[in-house]
């Protein structure tokens, strides 16, 4: 697809106040090159190591089981695990993939998080609020990343413990998490996490021929009024790489690449006015892998759900569709690597 087309469809979609997948896939090569194409005046910092990989993406449902239902399809995979979190007012199913999990989270009972979730639901209705990072560094546990999230002026609350029980088997996850103050982190929910046995949440079980099915995450969109603010915080206040930070004048928009674990945190900022709140972001759209375009396409259109044509990526070998309804309210995009 186009450069061009893609921001100016983005540009729209902000403009509108509507979801539409733009999620730019740029030949950005996971190398020291990339620091060449970053911005003279905003120059790459390296800051203290905090998390090296995303270990999920939540995204708010009102009907769990609907969403489910949905995912399933959209995935080609059963769920992990289906479950509640006593205390914390929440129910969610969760899907592991190869590189993260998908959960899907929906107030139940009363808790913090269950307000916080309904508050999100209350504001935007279904869709994406919030990335859970981790560190996979066998030398540094939760309470270091926590101490590093002080010293970086993220303000984390004390690290609590979560529980959550499978409705199905029984089995119990135990965690430990931090969940950062929604000031700090410009609206995103963001979560520091430490499980105490990843290994509890089995793989979400393939269905169906495996070059069809999603196989993990590729990239995480987020909106910005402010691309300096997003930077400050996902690069040196979270330590996530800067890979690339380019202006399209022509098109009206600023994109900025940050990359975590093998998967990219895309920050897209409009350069001319648009209705965006000036001191919040909005996680917005999702970049799933695919091994084959076709047949990912074919399963998911033989299913009934409204998908684009397969066409050309951006990075030279790619292949990308649109899959436009059945995600919930998140802007989605398939991705064929080259």
């Amino acid at each position: 697809m186009a450069l061009g087309y893609l921001l100016i469809q983005l540009r729209r979609a902000i403009t509108l106040g509507r979801a539409f997948s733009c999620c730019v896939r740029h030949a950005v090569r996971d190398s020291q090159a990339t620091a060449t194409q970053t911005d003279p005046h905003n120059p790459v910092r390296h800051a203290e190591f905090v998390f090296d990989a995303l270990d999920h993406v939540i995204v708010a449902v009102r009907d769990l089981s609907d969403a489910t239902r949905r995912y399933a399809t959209l995935l080609s995979r059963s769920p992990s695990w289906r479950g509640e979190h006593p205390g914390w007012g929440t129910a969610n199913a969760l899907f592991r993939l190869d590189n993260t999990y998908l959960e899907l989270i929906s107030p139940h009972g009363d808790g913090p998080l269950g307000r916080t979730v309904a508050a999100q639901l209350d504001q935007r209705g279904d869709g994406p609020i919030g990335l859970a990072f981790a560190s996979t560094d066998l030398d540094t546990d939760l309470d270091d990343v926590h101490a590093r999230l002080v010293a970086n002026g993220l303000e984390p609350p004390p690290v609590s413990r979560g529980r959550g029980i499978d409705a199905g088997t029984g089995m119990v996850r135990n965690w430990r998490s931090a969940l950062l103050p929604l000031i700090r982190t410009r609206g995103v929910l963001i979560i520091a996490i430490e499980h105490e046995a990843p290994d509890r949440l089995p793989e979400a079980a393939p269905v169906g021929s495996a070059d069809a099915i999603i196989t993990g995450i590729d990239h995480a969109v987020v909106q910005t009024s402010d691309a300096d603010a997003a930077i400050a915080l996902y690069r040196d206040g979270l330590g996530l790489r800067l890979a690339l930070d380019r202006s399209f004048p022509d098109w009206g928009m600023r994109l900025v690449f940050l990359r975590v674990g093998g998967v990219t945190v895309e920050i897209a900022q409009p350069l001319r006015d648009a209705p965006l709140p000036p001191h919040t972001d909005q996680l917005w759209g999702l970049s799933w892998r695919v091994p084959d375009a076709d047949a990912a396409r074919a399963r998911l259109a033989a299913a009934g759900v409204d998908v684009s044509e397969v066409r050309p990526g951006r990075k030279p070998g790619t292949r990308v569709v649109s899959v436009k309804d059945g995600t919930c309210g998140v802007p989605t995009l398939l991705i064929e690597p080259g």
